[in-house]
């Protein structure tokens, strides 16, 4: 973990560990009480932040890049070291986990930019951390074979969509983050993430009414 001393210039140091974490949580700090110390330069107060905010960046990570990628643990460790260097610019204006999990899918969309396999994404992001891309289970029922051939049917339909319109929808509309977020993720204006997210909706629901068997997957799913 990453300790930070400076709130003009944050200095890096290996802190904590896995046997540190029981008397660290044993504290319960607040989360006033942790981003305070960090910003005064509390090394103590570091294993607390990590053992803090490292689930939300797992699950961040684990969500967008897929629990299967050989690259996720090294940018769990990029977005740890990101949120240290990033903290001076946060001011409370929306929840710690929000902020977390925003700094941390910055980081892997970055990633996913600069390794160019920008479409790969969207299969792990629809399914690879749920239950149903699982081997079906002996008596699995035909509903969730439909349900899981519509997942990869979608994923497939935003792979040939406008990465920048994909991405857009997914985080937004699939993962759930505000514009507000969307913009900071991809590192545009707030205006241009709202145009992205209209014209992939738009994009993806022409896709989804071209594709009959997808639309018979979808009116069976209907209760």
């Amino acid at each position: 973990m990453v300790a930070f001393r400076s709130p003009r210039r944050p200095a890096l140091t290996v802190v904590g560990g896995a046997g540190q974490e029981p008397a660290v949580r044993r504290a319960s700090h607040s989360d006033d009480e942790i981003l305070g110390a960090l910003r005064r330069g509390d090394d103590g107060i570091a294993a607390a932040f990590y053992w803090r905010v490292k689930p939300v960046v797992d699950r961040t990570v684990r969500r967008l890049l897929g629990r299967l990628d050989s690259e996720g643990e090294d940018l769990v460790q990029v977005a740890l070291v990101q949120l240290i260097e990033s903290l001076p610019s946060y001011r409370g204006e929306c929840p710690l986990d929000a902020w977390v999990s925003a700094v941390s899918a910055n980081v892997v969309y970055k990633h996913i930019r600069r390794r160019r396999l920008e479409r790969s994404i969207f299969v792990s992001t629809l399914g690879e951390d749920d239950e149903l891309t699982e081997e079906p289970q002996t008596g699995g029922t035909a509903a969730t074979a439909h349900l899981r051939e519509g997942l990869r049917r979608i994923a497939e339909h935003l792979a040939g969509m406008s990465a920048d319109r994909a991405w857009a929808f997914v985080l937004h509309d699939v993962c759930g983050y505000s514009l507000e977020e969307v913009s900071h993720i991809c590192g545009i204006s707030a205006a241009a993430a709202q145009s992205r997210l209209v014209r992939g909706r738009r994009d993806l629901h022409g896709r989804v009414a071209d594709d009959l068997r997808l639309r018979e997957i979808l009116d069976r799913s209907d209760p």
